[in-house]
């Protein structure tokens, strides 16, 4: 089927299920999302986008994906996740490292039986620290021939208990029992069993998918393990980093259904005799709401020019990181946006800006938390900066391939000498800036490509707005202090009323 006629079938098909047959806001109410829905969903054939062509898929092309998720974060942001999950989580990793023996069996179940894949890599102990994972993974003999055993406790894996395939990270166990550094990934089928759901969490938003915690007892055949090209921390890399380039394609649609609500109720609702279109401050939200999807779409251009499945994207980690970022943060922006204009009314689980609100946070947590990956970037940049010898900011700026022409808009603002041993905190902050500057990189080439030139000359403005206000608070920002003995003469009511207080 042509991509145009698919991709507008699926459109329809989503349009049709969640606000004729079914409402969308009702449906959010409910844990998981009903079996006759998602067998609809997925007759469409969605995660067939990211499935090589050679296996029945539609070519594993990355706009296609990318354009999937947007159709389906237009909708449901969770839906649009449970996609993401399956694709960039499961089904790109088994396209690009799985044994061939085992890739037409697998991708067969997902295109002819609906079957659903997720990873696990979080620990209870260790979330952010994942190279320290302690599920441990040996080889064995079994009667199928060598195989290896996993096992281990794995929580917050979307789809826990509903995926019927999981990929699953853990560390070689050596004769002595202790862990080597590397990391193996197991395929592992859930008709074999071996996985028990100790717990589901009852997760604050993102009703559609469940999470909780697993316990792993498993035994994997040898030809279900992962193939790195050279080491499995390289290969997790280029999994994750994939994956974080790919979150314009869930943001992109989600922003874009978040801007037509915000328009739409600014139109009809009426303030003081006027509408709410005609307010400054409303106009600055929607303003900032259109830079968003602009800013996205960007994004979204990028990745599908520069991410095929067949590269290797390991070493991409600043752009990964900057994109991953960004998007997620104009994500929760723009729900807080959304919900303030819509007033009382939007805070509620069932009308989209107080669902919306709730369904975009964890996304800057998830698959590395934002404060992180902002600290990674700005340390990324900083080794870049040693190996050319350079201390000036924009002088790296302006000859860096990512930031070429943006750093044109901030020659004297980012004229200064960056001090290589910069606290978390000043990373942190720095790594903002750069996301932006990175971000307004891709919006002036995205505008060379024909897009509205109005969207693109808000987004720069915009753009070049908050990166001024965040050099500023950067280059005057003190360090953090806490007081520990914080209790001590710190009572207001004794302050005030030293007598009445002792008294009490």
């Amino acid at each position: 089927m042509d991509f145009s006629d698919f991709i507008n079938q699926y459109k329809n098909k989503l349009h049709s299920l969640f606000n004729v047959k079914s409402d969308i806001d009702e449906l959010s109410l409910n844990r998981g999302l009903p079996d006759e829905i998602f067998d609809e969903v997925m007759d469409c054939k969605p995660l067939s986008v990211f499935i090589p062509e050679e296996y029945g898929g539609r070519g594993a092309e990355t706009h296609e994906a990318l354009s999937m998720l947007e159709a389906s974060s237009y909708e449901s942001l969770p839906l649009s996740l449970m996609m993401g999950i399956n694709g960039a989580l499961f089904l790109q990793p088994v396209a690009n490292y799985g044994q061939e023996e085992i890739k037409q069996p697998i991708f067969d179940r997902f295109l002819h039986e609906n079957n659903m894949g997720g990873l696990m890599i979080t620990e209870p102990d260790f979330g952010s620290d994942a190279l320290h994972m302690e599920t441990s993974y040996q080889r064995v003999e079994s009667g199928d021939g060598d195989a290896f055993q996993v096992s281990g406790t794995k929580h917050w894996a979307g789809l826990t208990g509903a995926a019927d395939f999981w990929l699953i990270t853990a560390r070689k166990e050596s004769s002595s029992g202790g862990l080597g550094r590397d990391i193996g990934f197991f395929i592992h089928d859930s008709k074999r069993g071996g996985i028990e759901v100790e717990e589901y969490y009852k997760n604050l938003g993102l009703y559609m998918l469940p999470y909780g915690r697993n316990k792993i007892d498993i035994t994997v055949p040898e030809e279900y393990k992962l193939q790195p090209k050279s080491i499995g921390i390289k290969m997790m890399l280029d999994v994750l980093h994939r994956s974080r380039l790919q979150f314009p394609g869930m943001g992109i649609g989600f922003l874009k259904r978040l801007m037509d609500e915000a328009i739409t109720h600014c139109k009809e609702r009426y303030v003081g005799g006027q509408s709410l279109f005609n307010y400054g401050q409303v106009k600055k939200r929607l303003n900032r709401l259109q830079s968003s999807f602009t800013v996205c779409s960007a994004m979204c251009a990028f990745t599908s020019e520069n991410v095929p499945l067949t590269k290797d994207v390991s070493n991409m980690d600043l752009t990964a990181n900057a994109i991953k970022t960004y998007t997620t943060d104009l994500m929760q922006q723009a729900s807080q946006s959304l919900l303030q204009l819509t007033g009382a009314k939007g805070y509620r689980l069932d009308h989209i800006a107080g669902r919306a609100l709730i369904d975009s946070r964890p996304f800057q947590i998830f698959e590395g938390s934002n404060d992180i990956l902002y600290q990674q970037i700005s340390e990324s940049v900083l080794k870049s900066m040693r190996k050319l010898k350079l201390k000036n900011l924009y002088e790296f700026l302006s000859e860096y391939k990512l930031t070429e022409r943006a750093s044109d808009y901030f020659t004297d603002l980012l004229d200064f000498k960056i001090d290589h041993t910069l606290a978390q905190d000043r990373l942190v902050e720095l790594g903002k800036i750069l996301s932006r500057v990175i971000s307004l990189e891709l919006t002036l080439r995205l505008g060379d490509k024909g897009f509205n030139k109005d969207l693109i000359n808000n987004a720069v403005t915009v753009l070049k707005t908050d990166v001024e206000r965040m050099v500023a608070s950067f280059a005057n920002e003190k360090a953090p202090s806490v007081v520990e003995d914080y209790e001590e003469s710190s009572s207001w009511l004794e302050s005030i009323l030293p007598q009445h207080a002792h008294s009490q």
